[in-house]
C-alpha cells in the first residue's frame, strides 16, 4: 500500500532559481537559506526514502491563462517540460511523472471525494513547482523522484478557501492510501510567505504573521482554515494568499504529525519559510 511519509511546506520565490542557475548559493545573502535545506534533502532521501512527490503549487499564468484557469488541476503525464517564463528555459532536466498513481488519484478525487478537478495530460511546469524541487531534491543528471503536479488557483478570484484546500489534502491522503502499490509519497505545499509585489504596499513583510503561521500549520491548522482571504492578504500581503496551499500539505498528514525541521529567512521583500513534518511511526 502506498503511504505518505513526509509533508513539506516551502516558499517558491522565483529568484531562488536564478541564484541556483548562476551558482550563487554560497553568497552571504543566500547561504543561510540554502544551508537550511541541506538536512531536509538528507532526511527525504535517507530516512523518508521518498519515491513520488505531490507538489501543490500555483501556475503564475505561464501554462494556464486568465481566460481558462482551473480551480484544481492534476497532471497525469509521464513527463513535464520546463516552461519558459520569459527569460529562457532553465537548464533543468524535465520532471518525470507517475501516470498510474496520478490516474488513481484523479479517479479517487472525482468518484470518492466529489472534487471537481481538471485532468491535465500536458503541463509545462514553472517556478511554483521547480524552485521547491530545486531546494529539496537533488538532480545530478536527472531528478531522484517522480512528481505529480497539483495546481491550485490562487490568482484569479474566486479562489478556493483555506478550508477547501485543507479538505483537498485529506482527500489526497485517502487517495494515496487506497493505491495498491508500495510507494513512499511526500506532499509539498508551496508559496508565500508574507509578501506583496505591487501597489502602495509593495514590499510589505510581516514576520510576526509568518511566525504565527508556522506555529499553527504544525499544531493547529484548523485555526488557519478559519482565516479569510481578505484577512490573510491584509495581514501578510496580497501574494501571501498562496499560503492556503500549505494547508493541502497539512491536510494530507494526521493531526498529530510531528515537525522534523523548521526555518525562516526574510532578508528581502518576501518571507521565506520551510517546515518538514511526518506522522508518528
Amino acid at each position: 500500500m502506498a503511504k505518505i511519509v513526509a509533508g513539506i511546506g516551502t516558499s517558491h520565490v522565483p529568484s531562488i532559481g536564478a541564484v541556483i542557475d548562476n551558482g550563487k548559493q554560497n553568497t552571504p545573502e543566500w547561504k543561510p537559506l540554502f544551508d537550511a535545506y541541506e538536512p531536509v534533502k538528507t532526511w527525504l532521501s535517507d530516512d523518508a526514502k521518498v519515491d513520488v512527490v505531490i507538489v501543490i503549487y500555483n501556475d503564475h499564468a505561464c501554462d494556464f491563462s486568465f481566460s481558462k484557469y482551473p480551480t484544481f488541476a492534476v497532471g497525469t503525464a509521464s513527463e513535464y517540460e520546463i516552461a519558459d517564463e520569459g527569460f529562457g528555459v532553465r537548464p533543468l532536466p524535465s520532471i518525470k511523472g507517475d501516470p498510474a498513481l496520478s490516474a488513481h488519484i484523479c479517479r479517487h478525487l472525482v468518484y470518492e471525494e466529489e472534487f471537481d478537478i481538471t485532468i491535465c495530460r500536458d503541463i509545462k511546469v514553472e517556478h511554483g513547482l521547480l524552485v521547491p524541487m530545486d531546494l529539496c531534491f537533488p538532480h545530478q543528471g536527472d531528478w531522484s523522484v517522480k512528481v505529480i503536479p497539483v495546481q491550485v488557483n490562487v490568482l484569479q478570484h474566486p479562489i478556493p478557501t483555506a478550508l477547501r484546500c485543507y479538505k483537498l489534502g485529506k482527500a489526497l491522503r485517502r487517495a494515496v492510501e487506497s493505491y495498491d502499490q508500495d510507494v513512499n509519497v511526500a506532499v509539498m505545499g508551496t508559496g508565500g510567505m508574507s509578501h506583496q509585489l505591487h501597489g502602495e504596499r509593495f514590499g510589505h513583510l510581516n514576520t510576526e504573521f509568518d511566525s504565527w503561521f508556522l506555529d499553527n500549520i504544525e499544531t493547529d491548522p484548523e485555526a488557519i482554515c478559519d482565516i479569510t482571504h481578505f484577512d490573510l492578504m491584509e495581514q501578510a500581503g496580497a501574494e501571501a494568499v498562496e499560503l492556503i496551499m500549505w494547508l493541502t500539505m497539512r491536510g494530507a498528514l494526521t493531526p498529530n504529525a510531528q515537525r522534523i525541521h523548521r526555518n525562516y529567512y526574510a532578508p528581502m521583500t518576501t518571507g521565506m519559510g520551510l517546515i518538514t513534518m511526518q506522522d508518528p511511526a
